[in-house]
């Protein structure tokens, strides 16, 4: 069991880190928008099918909307900004912005959620945003402001948003039926950028015609049943932490593949930016577990009142 969890989170791992460069190279051939809705449309249609062999329930009416939501701001937002903020800011760079994610999650958990947020969430923010400013000046080399740096972060927390917002839905419907519901309310939204991509089609190199598909069917689907899978076994704050290996590995495959390397700067900001992200969630998690223990303790000493 112990090999198919490390394979799972390999495949998650690996899948995930590779999307930032394939992204660019479709950048070569597809705006933005259209790069964002065939990766989604094709993901679709691959789920559509995983839905009809394994006979999927559909969602009940009434969390129609709330899906639509967070299909809109989970993928749509996501993809759509990560792919403009990639046509300036390199792959590497992007996947370093991006593990964010967990930081923001949890800061929004603390608003929506009344989640626990200690001290140590709050030293690890500040932290992980100066590792961003850090990045967000040194992305091009220049020390210079970089808006395709903010436009990430953009996708980061649409991405943070979904996190927060779908625990009630994960625990109704499970883990990949509602990434399945999800990821077709965000195709749906993306349909409304369809005019021209038959032109699109048509005018686009084979590479990218490739990268696309490849990131519809792979990076898009995959790791989301890896991840279920090494969740079930590990738990979530395992699987989350194995993460934090995805922006070195895309940094390593952006060199080999695309010849892309960030800027010195933009790594120094981004080992700050993990090292922020990785003590606000390790400590956190820590402090959350004192505190239940504290709590269980004082309610085990109370006298029992007869």
């Amino acid at each position: 069991m112990y090999i198919r969890v490390l394979l799972a989170y390999a495949i998650a791992i690996i899948l995930w880190a590779s999307a930032f460069p394939t992204i660019r190279v479709g950048l070569d051939s597809f705006q933005p928008l259209h790069l964002s809705m065939l990766r989604l449309l094709i993901g679709s249609i691959g789920l559509l099918i995983f839905a009809l062999a394994t006979r999927m329930r559909l969602p009940d009416t009434k969390d129609i909307l709330p899906i639509l939501v967070l299909g809109f701001l989970g993928f749509s937002v996501y993809h759509t900004f990560l792919s403009i903020g990639e046509e300036t800011v390199d792959a590497g760079t992007a996947s370093l912005v991006v593990s964010t994610t967990p930081l923001f999650s949890a800061l929004l958990a603390r608003f929506f959620l009344k989640e626990y947020f200690g001290k140590y969430g709050w030293i690890g923010s500040v932290i992980a945003f100066f590792g961003v400013s850090l990045i967000t000046f040194g992305s091009t080399g220049e020390f210079k402001f970089e808006w395709g740096v903010l436009i990430i972060l953009t996708a980061a927390l649409g991405e943070s948003f979904y996190f927060v917002l779908q625990s009630n839905y994960l625990k109704k419907y499970g883990f990949l039926p509602f990434t399945t519901y999800t990821i077709w309310a965000g195709t749906l939204c993306m349909l409304f950028f369809s005019p021209g991509i038959t032109g699109a089609i048509q005018d686009a190199s084979m590479e990218s015609l490739m990268t696309v598909i490849y990131l519809g069917l792979l990076p898009t689907v995959i790791p989301y049943f890896a991840i279920a899978y090494a969740t079930a076994k590990q738990g979530a704050s395992e699987a989350t932490s194995a993460l934090y290996l995805t922006p070195a590995l895309a940094i390593v495959i952006s060199w080999i593949w695309i010849g892309e390397i960030p800027t010195l700067l933009s790594i120094v900001g981004g080992i700050i930016v993990l090292i922020g992200v990785s003590l606000s969630t390790i400590f956190t998690i820590k402090e959350k577990e004192v505190e239940k223990g504290t709590s269980y303790a004082k309610q085990v000493s109370k006298p029992a009142n007869y």
